[in-house]
Parts: structure tokens; C-alpha cells; sequence
């Protein structure tokens, strides 16, 4: 169809033809109901005139003859009315549909120009003069007219060319589950982004995972899925594009770098080129899965798509999904989405899956075979209890900071864990001298403290002095202290932890990596003691 059609005159065509349809539809009817009524009549006037031969017709008991009737002719010409009706609805419905795509791509285009219009305006207000903004800096403006826009296309082309918008693109061929059947789905997603990343247009598409009993690889649905985002820049008048994605081979392939060998993937990279050609500008880009995140979200809610289904439920219809862990039937919003990866999983097996893993000292990574991301436990909070939520977040971060840079707040009600340059970073902030002065500030509590002394913080006091003036600033130092020198227990210099020798030489490696003589405390390098004491390994005796 063309489309320069009036949609005006269309719906005129259209509505004529359905009205011409059912005319002839009512008419073919009464003509039918005519005959019949007249065939009645003369049958009932024929037997008027011959008695005698309605007297033997009712002694047969035989039916008056009917009226000759095509009824096979008469199905076939409803048949194709009905047929040719349902053509016309189905047209009508196709047409509506596309007016309203149409719609949504001159928004779409509208609000790219309205953006690009604004980021430009606002980098000219960055390189306006102070002298001439201070004159003229209350009347500065520069309005943004839609009706212009609109009104000529190369204003806009021009305004659309003007910025080089970011293309991401990415399909995934994945094996799923739908109720007790596994199913090979794929699907593509498209990300348009202004150059500070801000997201502006986004689409997904459904694609044919098999074909042909073939089934889509990877690298064929990552190419769909850039052809796909290459026609949506077009349809939406842009001429300037670099589009994105996270495949090295694929890289290689689009910049001609290296030949694929599959005929099928060679078709799909000749398809890129070509529309690579119909771009002022048109760039490919190799970055990392993390930065196409837009991309990878729509992509995977393709596939979400696909494999879900509605049911009868107590609170009436709702989407169900299959669990590949459980196999239960789920409904979609009690389904867990990892953050990365976006393999899904239902509330349930996620629960225990993470509570094991932290039982067990581990990290809680991705159930799906051979995936590696890692679950993020803040977003756990929608399946576990807060306080396991954050004892498994206090785990992760102790594990994080190296034992010689852990700091605990000595706030008896907070106990926070920082690491020292975090603390010093932010105490920074408020109290300059904090690093000459060993002051910290607590990041959650804000409760000021020394770091020397692992003590509030002593105002208009050394360090020094406060030692001297405090020698057991809290009642269980001297119990420990007064343990330590009865049990023999050396203190590490490095980490202030205390080291029990249980047997073995007197080489000691504290957790924190130091190494020193468990006699004097000196430290023990390259395997040779620092100080002068001298050990014999056979006899565990120490000779000075």
C-alpha cells in the first residue's frame, strides 16, 4: 500500500466496502425469502384448482414437493461474504494498528529532537561569558518549537544529525521451561541512548529460535538483534549512531576484522553493512556485558514473554511462569530476577539457595549452570528476613577489607566496620586535621573517635597523653592483658590481635600477613629471625 494514502479517504473505502458487503448479504437473503413465498403460493394455488390431487397426496402422506433450491450455492455465496467481511475488519484492524505505530514514532522522534535541542542549550549556557550573562542572563532563552520541527523535515534531520546517539543491541538464544516442557526461546533488545547515557527509545522483538530444526545460535540473534536496532535509528530519522555490543567475535565480524564461517551468520553481517551504508555516520563498538544493560533488560524480557502464560488464580487471571529449579507453576511477580545475568528463579528456591551459601561461609553465585554472577543481597530483601539480609551484608564486607584495614567504631551502640581510608575520606569532610591527628568520625553513627587509641575522642589531648593518663581505658583491656601474660600470648605489632602459640616453631604468620618471632615479637623476614634468638626445632627450645 502506499503510504501517502489520505487515511481519510481509506477509512471512506473501507467503510463502503463493509456497508456494499452487508447489502448484498441482506439482499441475497430477501431474494431467498421471496422465492420461497412464491413458491408456497403457487403450490397452494395448484392444489386449489385439483382437488383431487391434494386428496391423493394426503392419502400417500407423502410431503408436497419442496421448491427448487440451490442451498449449496447459497452456503458458498454467505461463505464468501462472511469471508470477505472478515477481510475487511482484519485490514481495518492492521491499518489502525499501524496509525498508531506511526503515532508513537512521530513521539518518539519529537521527544529525541525536544532532548537533543535541550543538551545543546544547556552546553551554549555553559559558554556564555559571566559579563554577558550578568547583562542579559534574566531575558537568555532559546524556546523549543514543536510546530517548526514538525513542519519541515530537513529542520529536523538536521537537528536528529546534530548528536551521536549510543545503539545498544543484544539477543539471547535461551533454553527455558514451560510448565513440563523445555523450550528453546530468543528474543532481541534495543536501547537508544543520548551521549551521557540517558535512555530515550526502547523496543524488543521476539525471534525464531528454531528454523527448520535449526536451532538460532548466539551470534546469529546478537546480529538479528543489531539489524533490528539499526531499522528502529532509521525509522526514527537518525543519522548519526554507534551501536554497542559485548560479543569480541561478533566485533570482529561487523569491522571486517575476521570472516564468519557459518553462511547464515555471513548473510546477517552483509545485512548489517548494507545498513550501516544508509547512516551518515554508523560506528560499531565493543564494550563490556555490564554496559549494555539497557539492551540486555528489554532482550531478556522478550524472552519473559514468551514463556509465560495466563491462569485462573484466586485473585482472578495473572501470568504464570515456570520455576527450572522447583518446576512449580509461579506467578510472574513472585519470580526473582538476578541483577547481571537476569536468569530467573521463583522466591522459594532463591531463599534457600542464598541461606545455604552463607551457612556454609560462601557467596551466594547465579543457579544456572556455568553463570558466575554474582547475587546481590540488597536485593534479596524480597524473599529474606532484614537481619539476615544485613548479617550476610556485614559477612561481605568483612570478607572485603583486609584484616590491617578493618576499623570498628568504639560506639558500644553502633560497632560499625569501616575500612581506614573510607573513615579517614569522610572524616575528612568535617575535621581537616584528621589524619595528622589520628580523629575519625563514624560513617553510621557520626560518633567521633581516635584511631590510635580505639577510644572516644580525647579533645586538646595526645595520643600519647591520653595513654599515659588512661594506661586501661576500658576494665576488660587489663583482664585481657592480665590473661595474655598467663597463657604467653604475643601481640601482633602490626594488627593488635593476640597470637597463642598451640605447638610448632616460633616462626608465627598472623592473619594479617605479618610475620614475626613469637619471643621478642621482631620480624621474621625472608625465613630468617630479625632478632637473636635461635630456635631448635627438635627440642622447641629457645637459646639467646
Amino acid at each position: 500500500m502506499d503510504d501517502r494514502t489520505d487515511p481519510d479517504d481509506l477509512d471512506t473505502i473501507l467503510s463502503e466496502q463493509r456497508r456494499d458487503l452487508m447489502a448484498a448479504k441482506t439482499l441475497d437473503s430477501d431474494l431467498d425469502m421471496a422465492f420461497k413465498l412464491q413458491m408456497q403460493e403457487a403450490m397452494a394455488a395448484s392444489l386449489a384448482l385439483n382437488p383431487s390431487l391434494a386428496s391423493s397426496s394426503s392419502s400417500r402422506n407423502s410431503p408436497p414437493p419442496s421448491p427448487p433450491h440451490d442451498a449449496l450455492n447459497d452456503a458458498i455465496l454467505d461463505l464468501a461474504a462472511t469471508l470477505m467481511l472478515e477481510d475487511v475488519e482484519r485490514f481495518t484492524q492492521e491499518w489502525e494498528d499501524h496509525e498508531r505505530t506511526v503515532s508513537e514514532m512521530m513521539k518518539t522522534k519529537e521527544d529525541i529532537n525536544r532532548r537533543i535541542h535541550d543538551q545543546k542549550f544547556a552546553a551554549d549556557l555553559r559558554d556564555v561569558p559571566e559579563d554577558y550573562w550578568d547583562k542579559h542572563g534574566d531575558y537568555y532563552e532559546r524556546p523549543y518549537c514543536a510546530d517548526e520541527s514538525s513542519s519541515s523535515s530537513s529542520t529536523k534531520a538536521a537537528a536528529v544529525e546534530t548528536e551521536n546517539l549510543r545503539l545498544y543491541c543484544k539477543g539471547l538464544v535461551s533454553e527455558e521451561r514451560v510448565r513440563d516442557m523445555k523450550v528453546v526461546v530468543a528474543g532481541a533488545g534495543i536501547a537508544i541512548c543520548d551521549p551521557r547515557d540517558n535512555l530515550i527509545f526502547e523496543a524488543r522483538k521476539n525471534l525464531e529460535a528454531v528454523v527448520d530444526g535449526v536451532v538460532l545460535t548466539n551470534e546469529a540473534s546478537e546480529l538479528e538483534a543489531i539489524i533490528e536496532g539499526l531499522n528502529k535509528a532509521l525509522t526514527l530519522d537518525l543519522k548519526s549512531v554507534t551501536f554497542y555490543c559485548d560479543d569480541y567475535m561478533l566485533y570482529q565480524y561487523v569491522t571486517n576484522r575476521m570472516r564468519p564461517g557459518n553462511s547464515k551468520v555471513a548473510t546477517l553481517v552483509n545485512q548489517v553493512a548494507l545498513l550501516q551504508r544508509k547512516f551518515e555516520y554508523c560506528s560499531p563498538s565493543l564494550v563490556a556485558r555490564t554496559d549494555i544493560k539497557f539492551a540486555l533488560k528489554v532482550a531478556r524480557e522478550a524472552i519473559v514473554s514468551q514463556i509465560t502464560w495466563r491462569a485462573d488464580s484466586s485473585n482472578g487471571k495473572s501470568l504464570k511462569e515456570t520455576c527450572v529449579i522447583c518446576f512449580e507453576e509461579t506467578d510472574v511477580v513472585e519470580m526473582f530476577s538476578i541483577d547481571g545475568c537476569l536468569h530467573r528463579y521463583c522466591c522459594s528456591c532463591m531463599k534457600q539457595h542464598v541461606e545455604v551459601k552463607f551457612l556454609n561461609g560462601m557467596g551466594a553465585e547465579c543457579p544456572h549452570e556455568g553463570c558466575k554472577n554474582e547475587v546481590n543481597i540488597d536485593s534479596c530483601a524480597k524473599f529474606l528476613a532484614p537481619k539476615l539480609v544485613e548479617a550476610i551484608s556485614q559477612r561481605i564486607k568483612e570478607s572485603s577489607i583486609p584484616v590491617t584495614d578493618k576499623v570498628y567504631c568504639p560506639n558500644p551502640r553502633c560497632s560499625a566496620l569501616m575500612s581506614k581510608k573510607e573513615v579517614l575520606e569522610y572524616t575528612k569532610t568535617t575535621f581537616v586535621l584528621a589524619e595528622q591527628t589520628g580523629a575519625r568520625r563514624c560513617m553510621k553513627c557520626h560518633y567521633y573517635f581516635c584511631i590510635n587509641c580505639k577510644v572516644p575522642w580525647h579533645f586538646n589531648m595526645t595520643c600519647y597523653d591520653y595513654i599515659r593518663s588512661h594506661p586501661y581505658p576500658h576494665p576488660e583491656d587489663q583482664l585481657l592483658n592480665s590473661l595474655a601474660t598467663k597463657k604467653f600470648w604475643r601481640q601482633c605489632v602490626k594488627c593488635n590481635h593476640m597470637v597463642e602459640l598451640a605447638e610448632g616453631c616460633y616462626h608465627i604468620t598472623c592473619r594479617c600477613g605479618y610475620e614475626f618471632c613469637y619471643t621478642c615479637g621482631a620480624e621474621w623476614k625472608n625465613k630468617i629471625a630479625t632478632c637473636s634468638c635461635r630456635i631448635w626445632d627438635e627440642r622447641n627450645i629457645i637459646h639467646t
